[in-house]
C-alpha cells in the first residue's frame, strides 16, 4: 500500500513534543505510524487501568467467588467416617429411599415376565415368539433396575434390596387364552410400573433434585410410554385373532420381530 501526502509531513516521535504541519493524509499516516510504535503505550494501559480501578477491584473481591475461603465451609462438610459416602450431595433420605424402592419394583416386574418367559417356553404351550418376547422384557427390566443401583451409588446412596414377590406359574384363561391374558397382565403391569416412575419424579421435584428430575425423564419416562403404547396394540391385535389359529400368526410374528432391521 502506497501513501501521498499533498505536502511535507512530519512523522512525530512519541518522545518528542514538537511537531510540523500535515495534512489530513499525512495525519492519517502518522497516527497510522504511531499506533505501531504502540506496544510501549499498550504496555502502560494496565497500570492505569489499575490505578484507577484499584478500589473497584478491590470492592468486587469475594462478591462473585472467592474459592479458597468459600471451600473451606465446604471442606467442613467432608466427613471423615469410611463408611460414609464422599459424593453425596443435595441428596435427601427420601430421594434415597424412592430409588430403592423403584429397584424393588423392575425387579418384581421382571420376575413376573420370567415366569411368563418359562410358561410359553413349555412343550405343551411351545409359543416360541410369546416366550422370547417375555424373556427380552424380563432382561430390560432386570437392567433398569441395574441402571437405578449404579444412579443410587453414584449420588452416595446406600443400595437396599427388598423382598420379591413369587409370581404365578399358570397364565392359561378359560375365556380368553393364555396369550392375550399374558398380554393385558404385561398393559397393566407397563401402566403400574409408569405410576410408579411418575411418583418417583414427583419425589425428586418436591425434594428439589433436578439431577434426579432429568435422569428420570431422560432413562424412563419417554421409553415407558412407548412401550405402553406398543402392548396396547398387542393386545387389540390378540383381540381380534381369538383364541384360535390367530394366535399361533401372531407368535410367529414376535419370534421374527426384529429380524432384518424389523422393529
Amino acid at each position: 500500500m502506497i501513501l501521498r501526502a499533498s505536502s511535507p509531513v512530519s512523522i512525530i516521535c512519541p518522545s518528542s513534543g514538537s511537531s510540523s504541519p500535515a495534512s489530513a493524509d499525512g495525519r492519517r499516516f502518522s497516527s497510522m505510524a504511531s499506533f505501531l510504535r504502540g506496544p510501549k503505550v499498550v504496555r502502560s494501559a494496565p497500570r492505569a487501568m489499575a490505578a484507577a480501578g484499584g478500589e473497584r477491584t478491590k470492592a468486587l473481591t469475594g462478591v462473585l467467588f472467592e474459592p479458597f475461603e468459600e471451600v473451606l465451609r465446604e471442606l467442613a462438610l467432608v466427613p471423615n467416617s469410611p463408611d460414609i459416602s464422599l459424593a453425596r450431595q443435595k441428596y435427601v433420605d427420601a430421594c434415597e429411599v424412592a430409588i430403592n424402592e423403584q429397584i424393588n419394583v423392575e425387579y418384581n416386574v421382571s420376575y413376573v415376565y420370567h415366569a411368563l418367559f418359562a410358561y410359553f417356553d413349555r412343550d405343551n404351550v411351545a409359543l416360541k415368539g410369546m416366550a422370547k418376547f417375555f424373556k427380552e422384557s424380563s432382561e430390560e427390566e432386570r437392567d433398569h433396575a441395574e441402571e437405578l443401583i449404579k444412579y443410587q451409588n453414584k449420588r452416595g446412596g446406600r443400595v437396599k434390596l427388598l423382598p420379591i414377590v413369587s409370581p404365578l406359574t399358570e397364565f392359561n384363561h378359560e375365556d380368553k387364552g393364555d396369550a392375550l391374558y399374558a398380554m393385558e397382565l404385561t398393559l397393566s403391569l407397563e401402566r403400574l410400573v409408569n405410576e410408579k416412575l411418575l411418583h418417583l419424579h414427583s419425589v425428586a421435584e418436591q425434594n428439589n433434585d433436578p439431577q434426579m428430575t432429568e435422569f428420570i425423564e431422560r432413562e424412563f419416562l419417554e421409553e415407558q410410554v412407548e412401550a405402553i403404547k406398543k402392548i396396547a396394540e398387542y393386545v387389540s391385535q390378540l383381540r381380534r385373532v381369538g383364541k384360535g389359529h390367530g394366535v399361533w400368526h401372531f407368535d410367529r410374528m414376535l419370534l421374527h420381530e426384529g429380524d432384518n432391521g424389523v422393529a
